[in-house]
């Protein structure tokens, strides 16, 4: 029997009809955004090697060019979906396509690591724009009884351009200098402003809500000084100086003020209301975990192999492979395990798999067969397309459908808030780690060279290739730190992990009461009241 609502589609017919071609324009949209930090991953050792081959950047300043593009667009993502459902998202994507075009461009011409880091923001203020309106118009030209197989395709293709990022980084800093990893992405851009005109429908929420300039302000500035802090602490190896407490103190101050602000506004950024439905809340919470963990492991994780192993970039991006070809291939099949065992059981298992291998990353060691490593990227891959699509899921069906641009903001906020947090905490505990672990070594060194040398194993390592024979002895020194600091934050991630786990095992729901015929979506409506 068909009910009155299936014999009135909500979307037109000449919209229907290109659904899938319009699904490739947004999820080409998407790929130049995650492609774009996936191909830095590989390219942070190479920036951080001396001029003329890098920028001679610091391990601190690494952290920076990351999070000055994952911290302007985690403060500006939710303005931006409200933007879209105002202006059009349509409008909304194109601008921000031609923005991230721009700051890629400027990028590629760094002359400094602070350039680059100022153009890195520039390119988070286009991607803010582009991420929520990606996930916005998927669920306007979709059915809804679609949406979860277009979901898990759309995540699908964050997996494949976590795959061509490393690999075309590699091929590129083999060939060019290490501006092409940004300059790579114009043509992109081009091609995807092209098909966008010709092929995308705008559309717009009919009731938008009002910009709040005020909680945009307060989330980027308590944001910015909470990591800087974190950073900080990790580059002195002391988290009890009075500026790195003062700076974190600060931090978590105007976060306080900018919950309590957002609770009376009566036009939020983030509407606190949400989060009254634990099932949202514990999606949103999961998502922020498992990023916590994963961006925090994938930064040390490029300096073993290409520090501590001796790879190449390109070789480094083959390494990441697995991961990338395992997200390609479950992400789009969760679903199925989904219908079966319920989100929650999926979820958790998702969330407990990557727990165990990031703890497998403190076995690794400088002469570890490298089968291993591909076999723990495989397996987080695993993980991770079992807990990405059912939860991206939960959270945008969660909201009625002219929310989706604030629904798929609120996911993609908390998303890299989380990574953001991740790097500057488990990047701090590895500076620390690593600094403790090679002081006594550097004794010997003149003193101006010494606190250069603690900085980062790469810092080491340059200090060690100056000295040439006197500095041979660093090498060895410096891989047994490393790896010591490696193990702690690879335990450190670990733990964040399990949390996760734990949440989405109290809170997410369990299997569907009336599986057959593929009805879940009652469930995750009523979990959603």
């Amino acid at each position: 029997m068909t009910n009155p609502a299936a014999s009135a589609p909500r979307i037109p017919d000449a919209v229907h009809r290109r659904r899938w071609a319009i699904l490739g324009v947004l999820m080409l949209s998407l790929l130049i955004v995650v492609l774009d930090n996936s191909i830095l991953n590989v390219a942070i050792k190479t920036i951080s090697t001396p001029a003329p081959t890098g920028l001679g950047a610091t391990q601190s300043e690494l952290e920076w060019a990351i999070n000055a593009y994952t911290l302007v667009f985690a403060g500006l993502l939710f303005t931006a979906g409200l933007l879209g459902d105002r202006l059009g998202r349509k409008k909304v994507l194109l601008g921000g396509l031609v923005v991230f075009g721009i700051g890629s461009a400027l990028a590629a011409e760094s002359g400094s690591p602070a350039q680059l880091i100022a153009f890195r923001a520039v390119m988070g203020l286009g991607a803010a724009f582009v991420m929520p309106a990606t996930l916005a118009v998927l669920m306007n030209v979709f059915e809804r009884e679609e949406q979860p197989k277009a979901i898990g395709i759309w995540a699908g293709g964050v997996g494949l351009a976590i795959a061509i990022g490393p690999i075309t980084g590699g091929v590129l800093l083999d060939h060019f200098w290490w501006g092409s990893v940004f300059l790579v992405n114009v043509p992109i851009v081009l091609l995807a402003l092209t098909l966008m005109v010709w092929l995308v429908p705008d559309s717009r929420d009919p009731s938008p809500g009002r910009v709040d300039p005020v909680g945009v302000v307060l989330s980027v500035v308590g944001l910015v000084l909470l990591v800087y802090g974190i950073i900080k602490g990790g580059q002195l190896a002391d988290f009890t100086d009075a500026t790195v407490l003062a700076t974190i103190a600060a931090g978590l101050a105007v976060l306080a003020a900018f919950v309590v602000f957002e609770k009376r506004s009566d036009h939020p950024s983030i509407d606190v209301t949400y989060f009254k439905n634990k099932v949202f809340s514990a999606a949103i919470g999961a998502i922020a975990l498992v990023f916590f963990a994963l961006m925090g492991v994938t930064f040390f994780s490029v300096f073993y192999t290409q520090s501590v192993r001796g790879y190449s970039p390109l070789q480094t991006g083959l390494l990441m492979l697995p991961l990338a070809a395992a997200q390609m291939i479950f992400a789009p099949r969760a679903r199925l395990l989904v219908d079966r065992f319920g989100n929650r059981a999926t979820t958790t298992a998702g969330m407990v798999l990557i727990a165990a291998m990031l703890a497998a990353f403190a076995t690794l060691d400088a002469d570890t067969p490298i089968w291993l490593l591909e076999v723990i990227f495989f397996l987080m891959g695993t993980g991770m397309a079992h807990i990405m699509t059912p939860v991206s899921v939960v959270i945008m069906q969660a909201l009625p459908r002219e929310k989706a641009g604030s629904a798929s903001a609120l996911s993609n906020t908390f998303r890299q808030v989380g990574g953001a947090l991740g790097i500057a905490v488990l990047g701090s505990v590895l500076s620390t780690a690593y600094r403790n672990g090679i002081e006594d070594k550097l004794g010997l060194l003149p003193a101006g060279l010494r606190e250069t040398a603690g900085e980062s194993i790469e810092a080491t390592l340059g200090v060690a290739a100056r000295l040439g024979p006197r500095g041979e002895g660093l090498v060895g020194s410096a891989n047994d730190a490393f790896l010591h600091a490696m193990h702690v934050t690879a335990l450190c991630g670990a733990g964040v992990a399990l949390v996760g786990a734990v949440v989405v095992a109290l809170f997410l729901p369990g299997r569907p009461a009336q599986p057959q015929g593929g009805k879940e979506e009652p469930e995750l409506v009523a979990a959603a009241e």
